[in-house]
């Protein structure tokens, strides 16, 4: 066996006969539809099962471990145990973990989290992004007594069923580019198609059109920042600057859903573009590892939750703002000051320049993108700026999910989505260098 072999198995004992990972897939195939929970689990034969946690390494069943760049799917900002949130849950755990009453825990993340958030005056918890996106929306129709919402193609915001119309958009069914079709899985009602407005991705004429011609009864846009479900494909400035002014002059609620992209910045995504939204979801590392979900936004919006001026919109949750998520999310948010946000902005332009420079040294069509602690890697031709664009790159060039697959084997762990990712404050140079190393290795097997 040459070294170059033995680098390429490191970390690939899950696919023997006898790994633990194959043996705990059949268990659970015995008990769970297709052997998961979560459909962003699932690999090609069965997953990697983890055993531990450290700082940026995860270590599997096998005992073989990873560098992980994608932490719970962004979810992870500190990593895997930070010590400061491992102990205050430790500390928490031992004096009760929910109660029928409120705690000051609440209170804390609230007020460090609006603190922060330009715009922001209310926040109420939830227990996933979801959960949030959902809160989101019947605000918007309580506020203003609209049913319709406006969506982007192809971008996930959850599992409510109008936040996800559209998610499953294909080349099939996805219709007109002026005039995009509202998709559905098989689980939705059909209603929907009436319900949702689809709009495309950095197009001002199209959106302006359709969100006009819907004005009256559309409650509100919904928008990602930085979406994972367009590989991170930026809007432009002016795209942002002309949702805000046009919901704004129609009386629709803009929404921004910053689930995922709240963690590029100490302000969260929409700060950067100079915009205050009138209600943001949140989830992932506000939960320090936790499930967590929020609403926030404007107190003339978010005051359709009050119960003492009519609670337009009624909101329970047996483990809504729960202590251990509170104090986990309240230590992670603590240290993530402006200076540690800095220096992931900078691993992260060190990284994406990596990316750029070994790709293109291999001569291979490419657009990195992302910012901040985010990343993402497309092979194609065409500069993508929309849902489209980007699956026409992904159909031209198939190989992504090829390079994913073997970084996995150089000890580089990312989701299913392809080489898209994110990095943590335990990571730092040696992680980045780890990284293009593993990139520029699986790209030569790739190309066979």
């Amino acid at each position: 066996m040459t070294s170059t072999d033995k680098q390429l198995c490191r970390t690939a004992g899950y696919q023997d006969e006898t790994s633990r990972s194959r043996q705990l897939y059949e268990r659970a195939l015995r008990v769970m539809p297709g052997g998961n929970s979560r459909h962003t689990l699932v690999m090609d034969p069965y997953p990697v099962y983890a055993a531990s946690g450290q700082g940026c390494r995860v270590t599997d069943v096998e005992g073989e471990q990873r560098i992980d760049f994608i932490n719970n799917y962004t979810s992870l900002i500190r990593g895997h145990a930070d010590p400061v949130v491992t102990a205050a849950v430790r500390q928490v755990v031992g004096q009760g973990t929910a109660f029928s009453m409120p705690t000051e825990s609440d209170i804390r993340l609230a007020e460090l989290l609006l603190d922060r958030v330009p715009g922001m005056q209310r926040i109420r918890f939830a227990n996933s992004g979801s959960e949030g996106v959902l809160l989101t929306i019947r605000a918007a129709r309580a506020a203003t007594g609209r049913s319709k919402i406006a969506k982007f193609e192809g971008c996930y915001h959850g599992v409510y069923d109008y936040a996800q119309a559209s998610d499953s958009s294909r080349p099939h069914n996805w219709g007109d580019s002026q005039h995009p079709s509202t998709t559905l899985e098989p689980s939705m009602a059909r209603s929907l198609v009436d319900d949702v407005v689809t709009l495309p991705w950095n197009d001002i004429e199209v959106c302006r059109a359709l969100i006009d011609d819907n004005a009256d009864q559309l409650a509100a846009v919904v928008f990602d920042p930085l979406p994972a479900a367009l590989g991170f494909v930026a809007p432009d400035q002016s795209f942002v600057e002309f949702l805000r002014e046009i919901t704004e002059r129609q009386g629709i609620l803009l929404i921004a859903d910053e689930v995922l992209s709240f963690r590029v910045s100490c302000q969260g995504a929409c700060a950067s573009h100079g915009i205050e939204p009138d209600l943001v979801s949140l989830g992932k590392i506000i939960g320090g590892g936790f499930p967590v979900g929020a609403v926030m936004g404007k107190q003339s919006v978010m005051e359709v939750f009050d119960h003492r001026v009519g609670e337009k919109v009624h909101h329970g949750g047996t483990y809504n703002g729960n202590p251990v998520t509170m104090v986990a999310g309240h230590e992670t948010m603590r240290q993530m000051t402006p200076e540690a946000y800095g220096q992931l902005d900078a691993l992260g332009d060190r990284l994406r320049e990596a990316i750029a420079e070994t790709v293109g040294r291999r001569g291979i069509a490419h657009q990195v993108t992302g910012r901040g602690s985010l990343f993402g890697l497309l092979f194609t031709e065409a500069p993508v700026r929309d849902f489209r664009g980007l699956v026409a790159g992904l159909s031209a060039e198939p190989g992504q999910m090829k390079v994913a697959a073997e970084m996995l084997h150089h000890g580089i762990l990312l989701g299913s989505r392809g080489v898209l990712g994110c990095l943590s404050t335990p990571m730092g140079t040696d992680e980045i260098d780890a990284f293009v190393s593993a990139l520029d290795e699986s790209l030569r097997v790739a190309a066979g």
